[in-house]
C-alpha cells in the first residue's frame, strides 16, 4: 500500500496516480482521473477548507478501547418493509430497538448518563421509502428539552408535513441518500418513482429549513457505478455544507451479498468530481464502506483532499501526518462537529 500511496503524487498524468493502469467499463468518464486532476482537487480543498482532516469514531464502534459517543437507534426495531436489495433490514439489527416512544425516551436518558453527546435515529421504511416519524416527533421534542442531545435522523422520503414536524421537534439534521439513477431506485430500493420522491423530499426539507447532510452510496447499483455523477449534479443546484460519500458493502443474507464491491478508484473519482462541482462543500468519507482493504480507498481519498473520514485505519492516520495535515479526532458521526476525542484513539 505504501508503494501505491507514494506513487500517487509522482506518476505522470494519464497513469492515474500510479495506482491503476486501466478503468473498469462501468466507471463513467466523469469519475476517471489522472494525477493532475487528483492534485488539483486536493489543492482546491486545502485552499478553501484548510490543510486539515477530521477523523471520526461513530457511536456504534470501539477503537483502541475508546467508545464513540453517538449511537444509532432504530425506531422500528428490526422491522423494515422496504427490503432494499443491498440491506434487507440487516443494518437495523445492530441498532438498539427503540420501537416505542417510551423505550426511545428511556434509552436517550440512559445514553446521556453514559456520556453520549447525540444520537442518530434510524428505522425501517414502509414500502414507500418512509420512516414512521409521526409516532415519535412528540417524544423527540421531549428528548431535546430534557437531555439536550444533538439529534440526527435518517429521514427517508418525507413530505412537507413530515419535514416540518421533524424540524419543530428539534431535530438538528436530516441524513438522506441521494441516488441519481431511476433504475437503481427501482431495482435496489423498490421505488420506481424514486426520483420524484427524492425531489419532493429535498424540497420539503428545504422549506422546513431542516439542515440536510446528503449521502451518496458509490456502487449501489449491484456493485456498479450508475448515476453517482447525476446525484452530484442534483446536489450542485443547491450545494450542501457537507456531503458524505460512502460505498456499497456486502451484507450477509441480502440479495446483493455476493456482488462485487466498488472499485476504490471510482469512489475516489466521486470525491474528486464532488470537489469540482461543489468546491465550498466539505466532503466526508463515511463509515458505511467495505472494511476489506479499507486503506486503499482511504489513501486515495486523503490524496484527493477529503475533509472528514470516519473509522480511519492506522495507515490513513499515519499518511495524514506525513502529508502535514492537522488532524482532529471526534467521537460522533462524521456529519456533526461534537465529541472531540482522544488524539489518535
Amino acid at each position: 500500500m505504501l508503494q501505491a500511496e507514494e506513487s500517487c503524487g509522482n506518476s505522470a498524468t494519464g497513469t492515474y496516480g500510479g495506482y491503476y493502469s486501466s478503468w473498469a467499463a462501468d466507471i463513467p468518464s466523469e469519475l476517471r482521473w489522472d494525477s493532475a486532476r487528483l492534485n488539483e482537487a486536493r489543492e482546491l480543498s486545502w485552499k478553501i477548507h484548510g490543510k486539515k482532516i477530521l477523523f471520526y469514531l461513530p457511536g456504534m464502534y470501539v477503537r483502541d478501547g475508546v467508545q464513540g459517543q453517538y449511537p444509532a437507534l432504530s425506531i422500528t426495531g428490526a422491522d423494515c418493509r422496504q427490503q432494499c436489495a443491498h440491506c434487507g433490514g440487516k443494518l437495523l439489527l445492530n441498532m438498539p430497538d427503540v420501537s416505542s416512544p417510551q423505550r426511545l425516551l428511556q434509552k436517550c436518558r440512559d445514553l446521556v448518563a453514559q456520556g453520549a453527546q447525540g444520537v442518530l435515529l434510524s428505522g425501517g421504511c414502509n414500502g414507500r421509502g418512509q420512516v414512521p416519524w409521526q409516532d415519535f416527533t412528540d417524544t423527540i421534542a421531549a428528548i431535546k428539552q430534557e437531555t439536550g442531545l444533538y439529534i440526527s435522523v435518517h429521514c427517508g422520503m418525507v413530505d412537507d408535513g413530515a419535514a416540518l414536524a421533524l424540524r419543530r421537534a428539534g431535530v438538528d439534521q436530516a441524513l438522506l441518500d441521494v441516488i441519481g439513477s431511476e433504475k437503481t431506485y427501482a431495482s435496489v430500493y423498490h421505488l420506481p418513482d424514486g426520483p420524484q420522491l427524492l425531489e419532493q423530499s429535498l424540497e420539503a426539507l428545504a422549506a422546513a429549513e431542516l439542515p440536510v447532510v446528503p449521502h451518496i452510496v458509490a456502487g449501489l447499483h449491484f456493485g456498479r457505478f450508475a448515476g453517482e455523477n447525476h446525484a452530484l449534479e442534483i446536489l450542485a443546484r443547491h450545494p450542501p455544507e457537507l456531503l458524505v460519500i460512502v460505498a456499497y458493502m456486502n451484507l450477509a443474507g441480502t440479495v446483493m451479498e455476493n456482488v462485487r464491491q466498488p472499485d476504490p478508484r471510482g469512489v475516489c473519482g466521486l470525491v474528486i468530481r464532488a470537489r469540482e462541482l461543489m468546491p465550498q462543500s466539505q466532503i466526508s468519507l463515511g463509515c458505511a464502506r467495505p472494511r476489506r482493504d479499507a486503506s486503499a480507498l482511504e489513501v486515495l481519498s486523503l490524496r484527493a483532499g477529503i475533509n472528514r473520514m470516519a473509522l480511519p485505519s492506522h495507515e490513513a492516520a499515519a499518511l495524514a501526518a506525513r502529508m502535514g495535515l492537522r488532524a482532529e479526532f471526534r467521537k460522533t458521526c462524521c456529519s456533526v462537529l461534537l465529541g472531540e476525542g482522544t488524539k489518535g484513539w
